[in-house]
């Protein structure tokens, strides 16, 4: 069950119309919030997060805050899993094809929601391998823009090599990964680059640095440079429906020993516990208030 454009429907009936600005430019954004037990995970957030997207692209929100509670309490309990992830979807709406802004366009809005399926255990026992890649994608990418093809390419360089996630530098730096957000530890300093447009700010993100400084846990937001990447005792990768995840190698090469690191394993336990808590309460607050 999905919903488009103010209409509940099975996902074989929903058809977009080929001048959709989504189809024809790419020029919409999305979102994507799990679900456990039935309970959106840091909705607040995520909304939020969408509210930055769609002002980056100068396009009004189609609903309130509220509205949106009510929109996604109904396709959660509209499709079969406890578990799911949600993926938002709005564009400019449908006009003749022009780069200029249209006059006078709804807002094409889809909303679906899927069985979400987190790491498997034997995964973080064992931690992933990663590759590096240049990061040639826009200069936005804070903004969670529908026109993902350079993203596409990077992660697929990950797929071709048998690897889990591809890892960005710009100019000598650390930004993150094709689909995640990255951190790394040294000398048991948890260090991740600042938000900035060059990175989306993730959720997962926000929630690590959160328990770090919760519980006391060395870190520091700053620019990390190539060098100090490749020769990390531990790479960790974060995002909405990866959660946690430990990056063993790199380029081939083993980080560290080779096995997911004692931050990992503290980090991954605390993350599980929030998650755990947060959903028994019902609601999303961060663990800064």
């Amino acid at each position: 069950m999905i919903y488009l454009n103010g209409k509940f429907m099975p996902i074989e009936e929903a058809y977009v119309p080929v001048l959709d600005r989504g189809f024809i430019f790419g020029d919409g954004v999305y979102e994507v919030i799990p679900v456990y037990s039935r309970k959106p995970f840091r909705l607040k957030e995520h909304l939020a997060r969408l509210q930055h997207s769609l002002n980056g692209i100068r396009l009004n929100n189609p609903h309130t805050n509220e509205q949106w509670h009510t929109l996604i309490g109904q396709i959660i309990a509209g499709n079969a899993a406890d578990d799911q992830y949600l993926y938002l979807h709005i564009t400019r709406g449908v006009a003749k094809r022009d780069h200029a802004f249209p006059a006078g366009v709804s807002p094409t809005v889809f909303m679906m929601s899927n069985p979400l399926l987190v790491p498997p255990q034997e995964l973080l026992l064992t931690g992933v391998p990663a590759i590096t890649a240049s990061d040639n994608r826009w200069g936005r990418c804070d903004i969670k823009a529908i026109s993902l093809l350079p993203n596409v390419l990077l992660r697929q360089l990950a797929i071709d090599a048998g690897a889990m996630e591809t890892i960005l530098v710009r100019d000598g730096f650390l930004t993150e990964g094709a689909a995640s957000n990255i951190f790394i530890v040294k000398n048991n300093v948890l260090l991740t680059p600042p938000k900035s447009h060059l990175m989306l700010p993730g959720i997962t993100y926000d929630v690590v640095l959160e328990l770090a400084q919760a519980h006391a846990i060395p870190h520091e937001v700053r620019e990390i440079a190539e060098g100090e990447l490749r020769t990390a005792d531990e790479v960790l990768l974060t995002s909405s429906t990866r959660e946690v995840m430990p990056i063993v190698s790199l380029d081939g090469k083993a980080i560290g020993d080779g096995k997911p690191g004692a931050m990992f394993k503290q980090l991954n336990q605390l993350y599980q516990q929030y998650k755990a808590s947060t959903m028994r309460a019902g609601n999303s607050a961060v663990l800064s208030e």
